[in-house]
């Protein structure tokens, strides 16, 4: 990146919302609007910045003169837009020249400009704003060894936006942290059982403990325990106690539901 780049991004962090009127990027004295534009394309073309660009010269172009000979009920335009399109046969005009409501003016001219109706024969950037690929590139990509002259007020703006996206990524990850967890439901419980049952290779018949490293949390060994019991009342899996318990661990073991009689609890068959 030019170092005339650099100071184009970096003014931009003077701005609430890293936005301003091009007329208020000020690079050097003696850059003109015209360089400071073309800056601001070549900006936009890497989506490190973004802006508004408005037709600020117009003519009338073939596809346009081509539906002037139609019949009024054929034209694919509406009656602004053919206002607009009647004014550019005087050639080369302005966008007030033809005769649009200044706050729809714009709208209807890039609308007929996009459709190839008219032709811009001249645009100007009115407003630009740092994109978030732009912010990233200035917190984690950007790099130097220009020797090209930085003002402390740019360093200092650099510095505020450092740690304002500092403070935003970690207010982020805190709300993110904070979040409660959502408890799945029976269905989402039934389908997990189905998942750790193919994954573990256990034939259909799935140990407790494997669900539980899973469920636990969001839910509670109790809410949990509970949930398998309204799969099982709704004929949707079976509970199937543990006989041999050498081939697990105590705190496998220890993962089943006990009962007052019999072994616990361990395995869960989809039915």
């Amino acid at each position: 990146m030019e170092a005339i780049e650099l100071k184009f991004m970096l003014k931009l962090l003077e701005f609430t919302g890293y936005r301003a009127s091009i007329s208020k990027i000020r690079l050097n004295k003696s850059t003109k609007a015209s360089e400071r534009d073309s800056i601001c394309k070549k900006l936009r073309d890497r989506q490190l910045v973004a802006c508004v660009e408005e037709v600020a010269k117009l003519t009338i172009a073939p596809p346009g003169q081509g539906l002037l000979e139609l019949e009024l009920a054929e034209l694919p335009v509406t009656a602004v837009e053919l206002k607009a399109i009647k004014a550019c046969t005087k050639g080369i005009i302005n966008p007030g020249d033809t005769g649009i409501k200044a706050a729809e003016r714009q709208t209807v001219l890039q609308s007929l400009v996009e459709r190839g109706f008219i032709e811009a024969v001249k645009t100007k950037i009115t407003e630009v704003w740092l994109t978030e690929r732009g912010r990233e590139f200035l917190l984690s990509e950007f790099e130097s060894n220009s020797a090209a002259t930085i003002t402390l007020k740019m360093l200092t703006d650099y510095l505020r936006f450092m740690r304002q996206s500092v403070i935003k990524q970690e207010t982020q990850m805190l709300a993110t942290e904070e979040a409660p967890a959502i408890a799945p439901s029976d269905e989402e419980i039934l389908q997990l059982i189905r998942d750790l049952d193919r994954q573990m290779r256990t034939d259909n018949y799935l140990p407790i403990f494997h669900l539980r490293e899973k469920l636990q949390p969001p839910l509670s060994r109790e809410e949990l325990d509970r949930a398998l019991y309204r799969l099982e009342r709704n004929n949707l899996i079976e509970l199937s106690a543990l006989q041999e318990v050498i081939a697990y661990t105590p705190e496998q073991i220890d993962a089943g539901i006990p009962q007052n009689i019999g072994g616990r609890l361990f395995f869960i068959i989809v039915e």
